[in-house]
């Protein structure tokens, strides 16, 4: 009945009805009048947010960088990152709000971290005006298979940490009362950077 050659007459209705779903799906429905009000105040404010965490997100990756637990850290803000000298190129107005570091003594040391923390939420999201942490191999990678996780840069010891916009150094004091409990791991130089715990 809805087809091209319908006996109606009518248009082609599935592609009609295709074409509103679909723009439902990908772009949701119409706001409400108070949800387009929250929406209009919050990006009165948005440049002052992003700017704030871009902040904080390069102050803990240099931070981070100097802690003896840490093994390496990944963000583009750092002269260590070897994509250094392309995001000085293309991202002038700062490095993007989220990191990733891989902890000494592996998933443990990673799960214990997570769980001293006080102020930093354990949740898989990005973006949000808090600060929030994730253990990537348990969680938004677990279905990949250990091989795979490394191919995808994921290793047991990694945490993906997305900057908020509290004030750093409550930031900063939340991670180091929690790195601070972490048993401390024993390098050894005969073994090529390996960690003992």
């Amino acid at each position: 009945v809805f087809g091209a050659n319908n006996p109606l007459g009518l248009p082609n209705v599935a592609f009609a009805i295709r074409a509103r779903v679909e723009g439902l799906r990908d772009f949701g429905p119409a706001l409400s009048p108070f949800n387009s009000f929250l929406l209009l105040q919050g990006l009165e404010t948005l440049s002052l947010r992003v700017q704030r965490t871009v902040d904080n997100a390069l102050a803990l990756a240099q931070w981070l960088e100097s802690r003896p637990e840490v093994e390496y850290v990944n963000y583009p803000g750092l002269a260590s990152s070897k994509y250094y000298a392309l995001a000085k190129k293309y991202l002038r107005n700062g490095f993007g709000g989220v990191l990733s570091f891989k902890l000494r003594g592996g998933k443990e040391a990673a799960d214990a971290l997570v769980n001293q923390l006080q102020l930093i939420s354990h949740l898989a999201n990005v973006g949000d005006a808090k600060t929030l942490i994730i253990h990537p191999a348990t969680t938004t990678h677990e279905q990949l298979s250990l091989d795979e996780q490394r191919t995808a840069g994921v290793e047991p010891g990694l945490l993906r940490l997305s900057a908020g916009i509290e004030f750093i150094d409550d930031i900063r004091a939340d991670l180091t009362q929690a790195l601070d409990k972490l048993p401390t791991p024993i390098i050894s130089p005969v073994s090529d950077g390996e960690v003992l715990v």
